[in-house]
């Protein structure tokens, strides 16, 4: 059986962080950490130009992205990766995804995953 390998080396540098959910006065608020607050991972991150849409015949490229990386139980849906070369004085946050869908554990082995990442924009 021929086992999985990445296709490209696991180079660019990701801060994982993980956001925490409060109320304030019965409103759900999400609180997305500080980039000192998460963790460092390498992976590999391609953006295949985005995805296209056309709704209502406006048409409208979504910021998204295909990340691999080693296996980590605590990347899951919900959770932030920001890029960390994209991490400035001006720009302290860093480029901010979020995760869109459910991590797959490749062959089920906890060595490798893939996710899907969208643009987080205006409030990050």
């Amino acid at each position: 059986m021929a086992s999985y390998r990445p296709s490209l080396p696991f180079s660019v540098p990701m801060v994982v962080l993980t956001p925490t959910v409060t109320k304030v006065a019965g409103v759900s608020k999400t609180v997305i950490p500080a980039i000192k607050d998460g963790f460092t991972i390498y992976g590999t991150f391609r953006t295949f130009g985005g995805t296209e849409r056309q709704i209502d015949n406006l048409y409208s490229i979504e910021d998204t992205a295909e990340i691999e990386t080693w296996f980590r139980p605590d990347i899951t849906s919900g959770s932030i990766i920001a890029l960390a070369d994209t991490v400035t004085q001006s720009n302290p946050n860093g480029t901010q995804y979020r995760v869109i869908d459910e991590p797959e554990n490749i062959n089920r082995r906890n060595q490798f995953m893939k996710f899907k990442v969208q643009r987080e924009k205006g409030n990050v």
